[in-house]
């Protein structure tokens, strides 16, 4: 099945009168399948994080020095200049742009369908990938976050690669791996389509040179030894399964269920084609397995992980339709909106009850402290610092960073020892430097509250006191014996 070549293209139209129907077409369907997007200030911690690095980026922080993320330097970038364009109060720029980038993904898909099976396929594959794009819990299918600005990159790569531009295929798999690091999985599908065009040794070479000059030249741009510890080599406890096993599978099963809902005008052509010809596009189904690879490696299985199946699936959709008759597939496209108009009305009224206690938080921070002040937010909702516009007292905008929580952890390998390796030196420096005004723990009963951080516990008893608490967060502020 792997190796099946790939099915002679069908009647292509000419190509600047099909782009012109067709673009709008997706266009259209983008800005609905993301309008819950613009309903909420933020939808999940990752934009939150976004959102602060920016900030201080602008401000003159460093990457990967005086703000510190577990992710490539893409994405920050992309937060920080818009930022500078159209200002920090409001992510609307940046789901604009992520509109955009689903677009994108949308048309080379559409490209590459209409490549293989013509101008019907094409028309099919974009719009089938746009409606499955928002099949998850909203927090992950809406949020302007890696794996939506991945997506386009890794569309690119196959579509260079399919048609032998390799050093552009590079060039894409290499932006997908600086947005977020498991973009790095289509490397495979390309090299199957390298293989099976019978590549040249240069080919190969201009593959290669592809992707690593931009990583490089962005490892150079930041801190090359911090760029590989945080991007590579500092995540070991992070992507470790022992300790959470119920709890990571749980969250597997939840949020590979949700996804299947959502391609329930996929899934079942893609069975049924199987059945029938036994055999497809070998290197689609590559793309899978790798984006599959890529969901599961770490272990934690979040629902915006997922995202990173859906090209494939697409794909691997109508291709399965060129090969069933063909009233199958206005079914497939109707099926796959009746899900899509599901997962829309749970976008629209889902309520968000821990945006409107960061929203507390914030309006806590900007009541009790100055614009200048430094304050700790110890969570991991790190959106309360930029909703109060208020300055991170540590490069390490959550608790998860020095308790490894982040990792949705339940419990077993939660606490300082299972931190980021060498952060805690450097917190308790940034501490004693620029002690924060204000202190909020917002552990709320969570393992890595300051009962179970000694070193927490020891900074609140030696400079702080207790000043009350905020839908279950307690305040600190500075003890007027305090040095």
């Amino acid at each position: 099945m792997l190796l099946a070549p790939l099915a002679p293209p069908r009647s292509v139209g000419t190509g600047r009168g099909y782009w012109a129907r067709l673009l709008p077409l997706l266009a259209v369907l983008a800005c609905v399948t993301r309008m819950p997007s613009f309903l909420r200030p933020l939808w999940n911690p990752d934009e939150g994080y976004l959102a602060v690095q920016a900030r201080l980026l602008a401000g003159g922080g460093q990457l990967y020095e005086t703000v510190v993320d577990r992710k490539p330097p893409l994405l920050p970038w992309l937060y920080e200049g818009t930022f500078a364009v159209f200002g920090s109060g409001s992510l609307t720029p940046v789901r604009v742009l992520a509109v955009l980038a689903q677009l994108a993904t949308a048309a080379l898909l559409a490209s590459i369908a209409r490549r293989r099976w013509g101008d019907r396929a094409g028309r099919t594959a974009g719009a089938l990938y746009l409606l499955v794009s928002v099949g998850l819990n909203p927090e992950d299918a809406q949020a302007a976050t890696f794996e939506v600005f991945m997506l386009p990159c890794t569309a690119a790569a196959v579509w260079c690669a399919d048609r032998r531009r390799w050093g552009a295929a590079g060039a894409a798999v290499a932006c997908a791996f600086l947005t977020k690091q498991t973009g790095v999985a289509v490397l495979l599908p390309v090299l199957c389509l390298l293989g099976r065009h019978g590549g040249p040794r240069a080919g190969l070479f201009r593959l290669a040179a592809g992707a690593a000059l931009p990583v490089l030249a962005a490892a150079l741009a930041t801190d090359p030894a911090g760029f590989a510890f945080w991007t590579v080599t500092g995540s070991g406890a992070y992507a470790s399964f022992t300790g959470s096993e119920l709890h990571v599978l749980a969250r597997a099963m939840t949020n590979t269920a949700i996804l299947g809902a959502a391609s329930a005008g996929l899934l079942p052509v893609i069975v049924r084609a199987l059945r029938i010809a036994r055999t497809g596009p070998g290197d689609l189904w590559l793309w899978l397995a790798a984006s599959a690879a890529a969901v599961t490696l770490g272990f934690h299985f979040f629902g915006h992980y997922f995202l990173q199946l859906t090209p494939p699936l697409a794909l691997l959709a109508t291709a399965a339709l060129q090969i069933l008759p063909r009233e199958r597939t206005p079914g497939a496209v109707l099926a796959s909106a009746c899900a899509c108009a599901l997962f829309l009305t749970w976008g629209v009224l889902a309520p968000r009850p821990e945006l409107a206690h960061a929203q507390r938080l914030a309006l806590t921070l900007d009541r009790r402290t100055e614009p200048g002040d430094r304050v700790l937010v110890w969570g991991i909702h790190p959106e309360t610092y930029w909703l109060a516009d208020r300055t991170p007292a540590t490069r390490y905008l959550t608790a998860g960073l020095l308790t490894n929580f982040s990792g949705g952890r339940d419990g077993p390998q939660v606490g300082e020892k299972y931190a980021v390796a060498g952060t805690w030196p450097v917190f308790r420096a940034e501490m004693a430097d620029r002690a924060p005004a204000l202190v909020i723990d917002d552990s709320r009963g969570k393992p890595y509250g300051p009962d179970r951080v000694p070193s927490l516990r020891r900074l609140l008893a030696a400079g702080y006191e207790q000043a009350g608490q905020v839908d279950g967060a307690v305040l600190y502020v500075r003890a007027p014996s305090a040095p």
